[in-house]
């Protein structure tokens, strides 16, 4: 393809335009943001002297938001180093810069007239053959660019990202009449493999796919909770993870999106739709009054609910008062919680007719999966796109038509018909003619229903997915822990899917197992799984059990095994590639740095954290972490040993957790010999492609390694650290007697300073150090401490 996106511009530096070039630079590209020169001087450019003509105040507006980047949580850059790509201006005097970017991205305030002077201006300047997108969530896009250029036109198109740009994943693509097929192509495949999006088309409609089905589903839940005289708290306690809809349910989803935003993008579809459909979007007065008294939600504070110190309190809105926080819990609540996975949660709780719960998730259900067959069409052309966006846009776990599968088709038409409900003809017509179902698995593919019949739902070639590996028979071995199984083209994955993907003993033998295999019949390996997080640590539970049962013999066994299977992962014949994402925690992190390489997705938190249940590193952690700091060193160039001990001291001390992929690479987690996927769905693949390129390119097993220490001189100023640090009152006693361990470990003990030792060496000090803590009391509060509450303690 002729197009290429090295630069861009966003036009707007609100909390959405400067989030999207906060997302782009995270991902390398250089990007400008324009907004419009200020009217009036602040007081306190008056008393500096300035005036309306100093640069300083004519980008004043955007010089506000980009600090602000750094300052939001959450975090809308990866890494500081994203801010050095962002470059400031405005709409007045650095217009003529748009001739040398390869993207404009228009992000101003969501009014038509508005947005047509942004483009005609954009039209005077642009380079032919530049894309051009808006970042409406609603307007028409052919509206909006109908008096520009022909040019301009076949370059344009919607672009609507979700916010936070960094986090949410979907991006709406919103082709117009005009627009060059090669420039949707294009940006549909740009989206998801540099931008790191779930892409779906939409057409030109009001609030596009997401927003529509997402707003109505909200406002009728609003309608339900109303008529059958919930509470806020209630409706919230059955319509979150209860039913596969994020922790924040409906009423905290309002308060973190802001009333004031919803209510604005119901009032657009209100605008634009005719008929019955008006009264579908039409807020309930009740949050009118909210809006009036500016109870927004998190950004003012209050809105559904109130925190007051420690407790939240929900508004009732007949009253308009807040009271204690309620949750709706019945027997078929209880039976939900019970049944595995999102499919069997929603079905046992939509059985259980005449329970509150059951009869309140059913009136608040079904006029969505409805809604959304009836758009069928207008809004986009197939399921997928509507599932796919209400998934990656509003974080269900089941789309309409999936949610729609899981309790039964004809089960629930038959009960929405006895209710009075009018059924979309094309619904009807699919059972009518035998099939029962929106989509089907068959030949290892999945199948969606289009015009009568079942056609196969294309993936990305980067998209692997692990479940249909599995149901085509790839499997070659596996336990309760793990399962290897053959990705092809000479690459074995191997999948953690234990409890939390915990490591256990389990899995250390698939490890084991999975190199021997490897080296007899693959290429190479991937460790690497689908799940929630990589892995969050070694079996907590099991080791607390065994150290309150004075199993040390036991516990030596386990670490011996988890460090040899560190050591066998990083001196295999073979190439292994291991794919963290989410959280890569403590044992996590211990399967990942001893790798031949790491292929990180961007949201990866990786780090040692053993600190906070009273532990050091056991399975060589310590030791990888250390020499990777050394190996990453400038060659040739004399180096401070003691600077890179107490740097490795400090991260493990404190249990230092990168916020991302981009600053594992800042704190030494991950190397130059290590990649980042700009996709989370690509991950596996980019992780195959790594093996493949390792073993192409003859890939030797690393010589084993003699590890130089710090020695006596080096743990006498670690631990001074951490002397000061209790002196302050930043540290227990017992965290001293921690970071007395850690610090020995690292100085590789009582020895000479730049003494070389063997990693063996390093390895039995970890473990002697763990097996010493292990064994405090202290040390087994904060375990136990950790598994009930889930979060450290201090003692």
């Amino acid at each position: 393809m002729k197009h290429s996106i090295k630069t861009a511009a966003v036009l707007g530096s609100g909390v959405m335009g400067s989030g999207i070039a906060a997302h782009l630079a995270n991902l390398g590209i250089a990007v400008m943001i324009l907004d419009i020169a200020p009217r009036e001087l602040t007081e306190e450019e008056k008393q500096k002297g300035l005036t309306l003509e100093d640069s300083k105040v004519r980008n004043r507006i955007v010089a506000t938001s980009k600090k602000a980047l750094s300052k939001q949580k959450p975090s809308p850059i990866t890494t500081k180093k994203s801010l050095d790509l962002i470059t400031i201006g405005n709409m007045e005097d650095d217009m003529e810069k748009l001739a040398n970017v390869d993207w404009i991205i228009e992000v101003v305030v969501e009014n038509l007239e508005v947005k047509k002077k942004v483009f005609a201006a954009i039209d005077q300047y642009r380079t032919e053959g530049t894309i051009v997108s808006s970042n409406t969530s609603g307007i028409s896009v052919e509206a909006m660019i109908a008096e520009c250029s022909t040019d301009m036109r076949k370059h344009f198109l919607g672009t609507h990202f979700f916010n936070p740009p960094r986090y949410l994943k979907l991006l709406e693509v919103i082709p117009t009449a005009d627009t060059d097929p090669e420039v949707l192509i294009f940006m549909k495949r740009f989206g998801e493999d540099v931008l790191g999006k779930g892409v779906v088309e939409a057409k030109d409609t009001p609030n596009f796919i997401a927003n529509r089905v997402g707003t109505y589903g909200l406002l009728v839940t609003v309608q339900e909770m109303l008529k059958g005289g919930f509470s806020v708290g209630e409706v919230d306690s059955v319509t979150g993870t209860l039913i596969g809809r994020p922790k924040s349910a409906t009423f905290r989803t309002l308060d973190v999106v802001g009333l004031d935003t919803f209510s604005h993008v119901a009032k657009n579809v209100y605008d634009l739709v005719e008929g019955s459909e008006k009264d579908l979007f039409t807020v309930p007065d009740f949050m009118n009054t909210m809006l009036e008294k500016g109870w927004l939600g998190a950004k003012s504070g209050q809105g559904f609910f109130i925190k007051k110190g420690r407790d939240i309190y929900e508004l009732n809105p007949k009253t308009m008062e807040y009271e204690e926080r309620k949750k709706l819990k019945t027997a078929a609540t209880e039976m939900a919680k019970q049944a595995k996975g999102s499919r069997g949660k929603m079905k046992a709780l939509l059985s259980a007719r005449g329970d509150k719960a059951s009869d309140l998730v059913w009136s608040v259900i079904k006029p969505v999966l409805l809604y959304s067959a009836e758009l069928l069409g207008e809004i986009a052309d197939d399921i997928v796109s509507i599932d796919q966006a209400m998934k990656w846009g509003f974080g269900w776990e089941l789309g309409p038509f999936e949610t729609w599968d899981a309790i039964g088709v004809r089960e629930s038409i038959d009960r929405m018909q006895k209710e009075g409900a009018d059924i979309p003809a094309w619904v009807l017509t699919m059972l009518e003619s035998g099939k029962e179902s929106f989509y089907q698995s068959a030949e290892g593919g999945i199948h969606y229903y289009d015009e009568g019949e079942y056609k196969e739902q294309q993936f990305n070639q980067k998209e692997i997915h692990i479940k249909r590996l599995k149901e085509t028979n790839k499997v070659i071995k596996k336990n309760t822990g793990a399962s290897l199984i053959d990705m092809g083209d000479g690459v074995a994955l191997l999948e953690f899917h234990s409890r939390s993907n915990a490591i256990g003993m389990d899995i250390i033998q698939m490890v084991n197992h999975s190199i021997d295999e490897v080296e007899k019949n693959y290429e190479g390996l991937v460790i690497g799984n689908q799940g929630k997080n990589f892995c969050v640590g070694a079996n907590l539970a099991m080791m607390l059990m065994e150290a309150q049962d004075d199993n040390f013999f036991e516990l030596d066994m386990v670490i011996r095994q988890f460090q040899n299977m560190a050591m066998a992962i990083k001196y295999a014949e073979k190439p292994v590639v291991v794919a963290p994402f989410n959280m890569a925690l403590g044992g996590g992190a211990e399967v990942s740095l001893p790798a031949a390489a790491i292929q990180a997705s961007p949201e990866t938190y990786i780090g040692l954290v053993e600190v906070g249940v009273g532990l050091i590193p056991g399975g060589g952690g310590t030791k990888e972490l250390y020499l990777k700091a050394i190996r990453n060193l400038p060659k040739g160039v004399p180096f401070d040993l003691t600077k890179v001990a107490n740097d490795v001291f400090e991260k493990v001390a404190t249990a230092k957790v990168s916020t991302s992929a981009a600053e594992a690479v800042e704190n030494g987690y991950l190397d130059t010999n290590d990649r980042i996927s700009a996709n989370p769905d690509h991950l596996l693949y980019d992780a195959k492609q790594r093996v493949l390129s390792l073993a192409n390119e003859g890939y030797k097993k690393p010589q084993r390694e003699k590890i130089p220490v710090v020695g006596d001189a080096g743990y006498a100023g670690m631990l001074m650290g951490a002397k000061m640090m209790e002196y302050g009152g930043y540290a227990s006693e017992h965290d001293v007697k921690i970071a007395d361990k850690l610090a020995y470990v690292l100085s590789g003990g009582r020895i000479k300073e730049g003494t070389e030792i063997d990693e063996q060496v390093m390895l039995d000090l970890e473990r002697e150090a763990f097996l010493s803590l292990i064994g405090e009391p202290l040390t087994q509060q904060r375990m136990q401490h950790m598994l009930v509450k889930g979060k450290p303690l201090r003692n």
